[in-house]
């Protein structure tokens, strides 16, 4: 019986193939179907032949790159061959967790050059996704950059071109795209849960040294050891900085500061769940108010984007905010605002919240009836007492809906799967060039916008600034 159940759950994950086309084949909110979504995520089985095996490479070997290739690891069929970073602790790192054997390098060029590896992880600084990403695609190689997929508008559509011309698979490290709870979100708006959307408030807060990216600088950096020369290659010159390297994303001349760390994942994930291509107007604000310690990018901003009425969505208001020094102690809520409700993404959970209109229009109450003659009032509540029911004038009540993903779950590991899946296939990924781009150009435009104090103008369909 047990060997027969084993079956059944590999043939049907045979069936659905990518994990992430669960969410959007089944409806979530009935105990059916979430323990089929709790059942590919615990019992993942898939026959994998020799052929199937994908050899990986990761380009920056930092806090993410060790993150990701952990997560890449847990995919059936999936084998290490090889790491690149500039700094050599990192490298001894990787010898001491993968064996001396293993194929290190300081130069990631050495490591496109190997016939044997099929795809790469690219997680180094922002301001080389760009250059790393085309010259792998070049090679042939599949990649997984992470996020944003450019340092700046500029190399967007270079980006583009490059993955189109080389066939290959390209997709973007925003894992929310992958959530099983964001498919069931965008189910939910699609279905017109909570009428019509008007805006969405996204917050990504925290509060602590190491969330402000003051990660722990090594007793033995320096420019020998972090190869600073080959680090600002793609960069004007600069007198080595140990923050640079190791702060990066403090730090507009390497990286892109809160807007290219977390705008990216909230943008990624409303686009995802409306079907968006982008807002037409940017316009973000920013300060330093706690983490003064040499950074140039605002360790508090928030940003206002407008969306225009398209055929995927209704117009509708895009806040952003991220704070480091919050006294929430942290929090990360998208909330979609409709006519009729709310839904809250909450990490991969979903709360949706109901509060509908009644039907007949207000009188009576804070209202401007009292201020007339008392005749006047008598006359005009009698006619809208026999206008309007006693239904119409109370609000419908409709129960709240709360979706759990299941324990355990991960959207970074459903990100890759995804992703690996692709590159077998050929298949297309959700985020791809095209759709990290139209990500990113706003994010980085909210950078612009805070430098140049001034409302940015975009073209979300063709990708330019106005």
């Amino acid at each position: 019986m047990l060997q027969s159940n084993k079956a059944s759950r590999r043939r049907f994950l045979q069936q659905i193939g990518a994990t992430g086309l669960l969410a959007a084949t089944y409806p979530l909110n009935n105990l059916a179907a979430k323990e089929k979504a709790e059942e590919r995520t615990l019992f993942y089985e898939r026959n994998i032949a020799s052929t199937d095996k994908i050899r990986l490479g990761v380009i920056g070997f930092g806090i993410q790159g060790h993150l990701d290739l952990q997560t890449a690891l847990k995919v059936p069929g999936v084998e290490l061959a090889g790491i690149c970073d500039l700094y050599t602790g990192r490298i001894e790192n990787a010898k001491e967790m993968f064996g001396s054997s293993m194929f290190v390098t300081r130069d990631y060029r050495e490591l496109l050059e190997k016939k044997d590896i099929d795809a790469v992880i690219i997680a180094t600084t922002d301001c080389w996704h760009a250059r790393i990403t085309q010259d792998a695609l070049a090679k042939g190689k599949a990649v997984y950059c992470e996020k944003p997929m450019v340092y700046s508008i500029g190399e967007g559509p270079e980006v583009i071109t490059a993955q189109q011309k080389a066939g290959k698979v390209l997709q973007v490290g925003s894992q929310r795209v992958s959530s099983i709870g964001l498919a069931k979100a965008k189910e939910l708006l699609a279905a017109g849960e909570i009428g019509k959307l008007n805006m969405v408030n996204a917050v990504n807060d925290r509060q602590s040294s190491i969330g402000a990216w003051e990660y722990t600088i090594p007793k033995d950096a320096n420019a020998a050891t972090t190869d600073w020369d080959t680090f600002i290659k793609v960069t004007e010159k600069m007198p080595y900085d140990p923050k640079k390297f190791f702060w990066w994303r403090a730090f507009k001349e390497v990286g892109t500061g809160v807007a290219g760390d977390l705008y990216i994942h909230l943008l990624s994930g409303t686009h995802f769940i409306t079907n968006s291509k982008g807002p037409e107007t940017i316009y973000s604000s920013g300060q330093f108010s706690y983490w003064k310690d040499g950074r140039n990018m605002p360790d508090v901003m928030a940003g206002v984007m407008q969306y225009g009425d398209t055929p995927e969505h209704p117009a509708f208001q895009l806040t952003l905010q991220v704070n480091f020094i919050s006294g929430t102690g942290g929090s990360d809520l998208t909330r979609f605002v409709g006519s009729e409700g709310t839904i809250d993404v909450k990490g991969n959970d979903i709360i949706v919240k109901h509060s509908i209109m009644p039907q007949a229009p207000g009188f009576g109450g804070y209202d401007s009836v009292f201020t007339f003659s008392k005749g006047l009032q008598s006359e005009m509540q009698q006619e809208y007492d026999a206008k309007w029911t006693e239904a119409q004038k109370k609000r419908p009540v409709k129960e709240d809906i709360v979706f759990k993903a299941p324990q355990g779950y991960s959207d970074h590991l459903d990100h890759f799967t995804n992703f690996f899946d692709a590159v077998r296939t050929n298949k297309p990924v959700i985020e791809d060039a095209t759709f990290g781009f139209r990500a990113a150009a706003p994010a980085l435009a909210c950078n612009e916008s805070y430098f140049q104090k001034k409302i940015i103008q975009w073209d979300p369909v063709a990708m330019k600034l106005v």
